[in-house]
């Protein structure tokens, strides 16, 4: 019967690993955001990081309202490395937002907002390629609370939590 159980287990499929941080499989953006009210400003204070991979300071996302969508002037540490971009961000779908200008790679893409808390203080914003996926908050530190929803969320959406760094 152990043997019969061991055979079934390995039949089963397994999440394979796609680009970047994340393993194939279903990935949820928030349908029900309002992107407008992500307007400010937001610190990021994780981000996914291969192993070995330098660090970097906490980046900055100041987001303001315009007609389509929203301007962004951030500068974030994705993998290690500083990426800055200004420029509009446009709305093409629901909880997604795409750099409508030159962008560096990986922002290049499209993002999805994969959840906000209530309040909107945190935000979690990853890719279905999963080539990037951090987490921002604004209004102070982050509490242990919104950090451990932020995690399971993004765990849940096939990233590979055990790569995300917290940035000090």
């Amino acid at each position: 019967m152990l043997l019969l159980i061991l055979l079934l287990a390995a039949c089963a499929p397994q999440a394979t690993r796609i680009d970047g941080f994340r393993s194939q499989g279903p990935i949820y953006s928030n349908a029900v955001l309002d992107l407008t009210t992500l307007a400010g400003r937001w610190t990021q204070v994780a981000a996914f990081s291969a192993t070995g991979a330098a660090g970097c300071a906490p980046g900055v996302a100041e987001f303001t309202a315009a007609p389509g969508g929203l301007i962004l002037s951030g500068r974030l540490c994705l993998n290690g490395t500083n990426l800055s971009y200004r420029g509009p961000m446009a709305f093409t779908g629901p909880g997604r937002l795409t750099p409508a200008a030159r962008a560096p790679r990986p922002l290049d893409r499209e993002w999805w907002v994969l959840w906000a808390d209530t309040d909107l203080r945190t935000l979690v914003i990853g890719t279905p390629d999963g080539s990037f996926g951090f987490i921002l908050n604004r209004g102070g530190a982050l509490p242990a609370d919104r950090l451990v929803a932020a995690r399971e969320i993004l765990d849940w959406n096939g990233y590979d939590i055990g790569r995300l760094a917290l940035l000090r």
